[in-house]
């Protein structure tokens, strides 16, 4: 089964948690704090794999979870980091944030690109040491690894695109000038998936042709299966236009050319201006002078023609010669600018966020995991662990959100299960 398009959700790992230690060694008198860094948290690594071609792994997995990092451990040691997930992805494949749509990777070669970073580990007691604080009894937990969902689209990459109705002739014509064998039958949506076939011209010289299918009237509204697929012409340099010259579904081969590029405007105005060449199929189905002057339509309209009979391989020579030698003047195949996430909005100081609420004569902080994870570092019989907490809660503007609310001296503040009485 052909899929193009997926969406996933991407865990990184987090980072180890910093140690609390004190160094015990005999004839080693106040060894002082040892304890180790954490481990950094895998990053979720995505990866183009030219055997892959669809992205029909993502129809059955849709969670990936990157590793955690390690704790730190005694005599300074630091947590083993985690190993980066690496998910292999088709070339052509655009990684884009679901939330906002953002292209955060175009993987079009074998360059890999970090998707989800991985979190820091955190810092052990021995970075908390000061000359007036020599017994540290807290750490730093790690860093929470990125967590969100990613959009993976695919856009195949192929120097040149078939387009035109169905019965026209395109999968004719790709299993006539490449390697490509597509079923060929004598009826609309034979062809129900992209088919790439490669078109050689010689020693060295060669270009991707892809004959996408299911463009009608409406496709770029989603009609037929063209508003699936056409995303696959957005990266083609060239555009061959094949038309039923002969009428033999009783349609005007210029109106239909009209009517799928209204479709391609309606899709994407860029698209549109893609360059094309016209190539009127089933020549031997009409007389002569028709195709003169369907000819002189489109050459007069600056549209290089070519008529041919691709059942049999008449005038696909000179066409491919022509699309060769255009291919060479044209910027090569199109990548799209990698944006990135935005930063996320600090609500509070230091980026990190939280909100107050007063329920009952209790002050609440609410929607800060982040403090927690602070909370369960700090030994409340340590008097230098309760500064450290306090200034905690002063950088990153709880206690001044806090006096703001008329909050005073003695009321109780809960953050999760944990309460604690506030002293100004």
């Amino acid at each position: 089964m052909f899929v193009d398009l997926a969406t996933v959700h991407l865990k990184a790992g987090n980072g180890g948690n910093g140690a609390v230690s004190f160094h015990r060694e005999k004839y080693v008198a106040a060894g002082g704090p040892d304890g180790g860094d954490g481990g950094r948290g895998g990053n979720i690594v995505f990866q183009g794999d030219r055997n892959l071609s669809t992205l029909a792994d993502f129809r059955y997995k849709r969670k990936y979870t990157a590793e955690s990092g390690q704790n730190g451990g005694a005599s300074r040691c630091t947590g083993k980091s985690a190993p980066d997930l690496v998910i292999s992805v088709p070339y052509g494949t655009l990684v884009k944030e679901a939330e906002t749509g953002r292209i955060l990777a175009d993987i079009s070669d074998d360059s890999s690109a970090i998707i989800a970073k991985g979190g820091n580990g955190g810092w052990g007691n021995m970075h908390f040491a000061t000359a007036t604080r020599q017994v540290p009894r807290f750490a730093k937990n790690g860093a929470a690894g990125e967590e969100f969902d990613v959009t993976l689209e695919l856009k195949l990459l192929a120097d040149v695109g078939l387009i035109g109705f169905p019965n026209v002739g395109k999968s004719t014509l790709i299993s006539v000038v490449s390697e490509a064998k597509p079923k060929i039958a004598n009826y609309h949506f034979t062809t129900l998936t992209p088919v790439l076939g490669v078109v050689r011209m010689g020693e060295g010289s060669s270009f991707v042709m892809a004959d996408i299918p299911g463009l009608i009237e409406g496709a770029g509204t989603g009609a037929g299966l063209g508003h699936e697929f056409l995303r696959h012409v957005e990266r083609c340099r060239i555009l061959l236009h094949v038309l039923d010259i002969s009428g033999s579904e009783g349609r005007d081969p210029i109106e239909d050319f009209d009517m799928i590029n209204r479709e391609l405007a309606v899709f994407s105005e860029e698209l549109a201006t893609h360059p094309q060449i016209v190539v009127a199929n089933k020549c031997d189905l009409v007389e002569e002078e028709k195709i003169r002057q369907v000819q002189a339509y489109f050459e007069e309209k600056g549209y290089a023609f070519f008529p041919i009979m691709a059942a049999i391989g008449e005038g696909t020579k000179a066409l491919i010669d022509y699309v060769a030698a255009a291919l060479a003047k044209l910027p090569p195949l199109k990548h799209y600018e990698v944006e990135g996430r935005l930063p996320q909005e600090p609500v509070s100081g230091n980026g990190r966020t939280f909100h107050i609420r007063m329920e009952n004569g209790v002050f609440f902080i609410d929607d800060a995991p982040w403090l927690m994870d602070i909370m369960n570092t700090v030994d409340p019989d340590d008097y230098e662990s309760l500064q450290y907490f306090e200034r905690v809660l002063r950088s990153s503007g709880i206690i001044e959100a806090l006096e703001n609310a008329g909050i005073a001296e003695g009321d109780t503040v809960q953050v999760e299960d944990v309460s604690f009485e506030f002293v100004p």
